[in-house]
């Protein structure tokens, strides 16, 4: 009896035949099973094993990357107000600061949730100076003050540019 006539059935669902194996571990794996890979298919667990390896952070880098973007991002938000236009020119500099700020004190450790957590600490930073730009506009707005929108736009705009920037610099 040659390879080619035995018939293999999934490790997960058995009732399903197959004739792919994990290459790695050597297991039978359906296509609903199967994880492509650059060096071939691989079963969800040995994928899963391979991703915990590159999952480096600590528990405290989560607490620290929260902070360090949440507070850069909040002094950068300050800062908008006083710069207006220029914000669309300096935004994507001041995420990438955040992210590199970041990264040097998680010691470049790195976990996909790691990296969302420090995204959202840029993008709750910007949130005080929205808010308030908020309020303003709708204190002013009712009085005819349309130039008090703008103080909404240039906020709107920064927390938007830093919250992709650091997103992707990550």
């Amino acid at each position: 009896m040659s390879d080619e006539d035995i018939i293999l059935y999934c490790a997960t669902h058995p009732q399903t035949e197959t004739s792919l194996r994990c290459n790695r571990c050597n297991k039978p794996i359906c296509v609903k099973c199967a994880v492509s890979t650059p060096t071939g298919y691989r079963c969800k667990e040995c994928v899963r094993g391979q991703q915990k390896t590159f999952n480096t952070a600590e528990w405290y880098d989560y607490l620290f990357g929260f902070a360090v973007a949440f507070i850069l991002s909040l002094i950068g938000s300050r800062l908008v107000s006083f710069i207006g236009f220029f914000t669309i020119l300096l935004a994507p500099v001041a995420g990438v600061g955040i992210a590199e700020a970041a990264r040097f004190v998680i010691r470049r450790r790195r976990s996909k949730r790691l990296y969302q957590v420090i995204t959202i600490g840029a993008a709750l930073g910007t949130l005080p100076t929205l808010l308030t730009a908020l309020f303003t506009v709708l204190v002013f707005l009712p009085q005819g003050g349309f130039g008090f929108l703008l103080n909404l736009i240039w906020p709107a705009v920064y927390a938007f540019i830093v919250t992709t920037s650091v997103y992707y610099r990550l």
